[in-house]
């Protein structure tokens, strides 16, 4: 039978990165992730001590040495993934620790135009044709985003900025440092410069993730996301990492998982929500080997998915079945 979602080459029911990388590139391409040595204006002065599930490395836990400039970083993985294929291809530097845009200008575009500006051994440039970029709303001033259209003019530019969820209690219990009309002006200014925008979601976060009425509050907060038609978007289920505000929680019994049913479930009615042209760059994650306490069904990434494209074929689901093309009422 024939695959009713259109952005689909295999048995996909939703709209994959590897499905977008290749229809735009005309192949796979490396991503890189790179800490480029930011900060976080929630961990500093006037901020609320970090969000509480979030490690040392502000999500930059697969991300090379920190000793190395982020230069050299990009270099070393790309060089790496390069013998690895026996071949080079197209490469994307992914600047995923803490927030890639606090940082005053001058710092910004010293980061960002070295790494994209990288040489081969002969001199000759390597093939970057897109920068994605983590950061937070409340990290975009006017100035930032001015920087970030020069950068969008030259290369496929996507800002990740972090959601989590659209209920402003879960944002506030998770010390978040701003709420969700913070996050709908950021990402507006972005998307009024031409800025594509990828938004991270968290399942299972506490307060949503104990009863039936909670998990409303999951499909609800992508149910909001989708009226604002996002480029992409990143899911996964809360982690449990060593370190964090949030372990201390977990084992005080304050916090409860959601299981790989529940998850994938919840993520399978969030997925006929968005819009079919929405890319999903993501639907399971883990923490690192050594920091990830629970939940430690995460780190089957492949049993996850499976479920997920099994679950979507036996109910009949796909991206965007029940997308609603009202305009945004936000």
């Amino acid at each position: 039978m024939m695959n009713p979602f259109p952005y689909s080459d295999t048995n996909k029911r939703y709209h994959t990165y590897d499905y977008y990388l290749r229809h735009r590139y005309g192949t796979k391409c490396a991503r890189i992730p790179i800490d480029a040595g930011f900060s976080c204006p929630n961990r500093g002065p006037g901020g609320e001590g970090g969000c509480t599930y979030c490690s040392a490395r502000g999500s930059g836990d697969f991300c090379a040495d920190t000793l190395l400039p982020p230069q050299a970083q990009f270099a070393h993985e790309y060089e790496r993934l390069c013998e690895k294929w026996g071949k080079r291809l197209p490469a994307i530097p992914y600047f995923q620790a803490f927030s890639g845009t606090f940082a005053p200008i001058e710092r910004l575009r010293e980061i960002y135009e070295a790494v994209s500006d990288y040489r081969l051994a002969d001199g000759s440039r390597a093939e970057i044709p897109a920068l994605i970029i983590a950061t937070r709303p409340d990290c975009l001033c006017e100035e930032v985003v001015a920087y970030l259209s020069t950068l969008a003019a030259r290369y496929d530019l996507t800002v990740e900025l972090g959601l989590q969820s659209a209920h402003d209690a879960t944002l506030r219990r998770i010390r978040r440092g701003h709420d969700f009309d913070t996050f709908c002006r950021g990402y507006r200014a972005l998307s009024e410069a031409g800025i594509a925008v990828c938004v991270h979601v968290i399942n299972g976060l506490p307060t949503e993730g104990s009863t039936i009425e909670d998990r409303a509050q999951m499909i609800e907060t992508v149910s909001r996301l989708a009226a604002l038609r996002p480029a992409f978007v990143k899911i996964h289920a809360l982690h449990i990492l060593r370190g964090t505000q949030m372990e201390q929680e977990y084992l005080r019994g304050e916090i409860r998982l959601l299981s790989m049913e529940e998850y994938v479930s919840i993520v399978c009615e969030q997925l006929t929500l968005l819009p079919p042209t929405t890319v999903v760059c993501r639907l399971t994650g883990d923490g690192a080997q050594d920091a990830l306490i629970a939940p430690q069904w995460t780190k089957n990434k492949r049993a996850v998915l499976a479920s997920i494209d099994r679950t979507l074929a036996r109910e009949q689901r796909y991206q965007g079945m029940a997308f609603s093309d009202a305009p945004p009422t936000r």
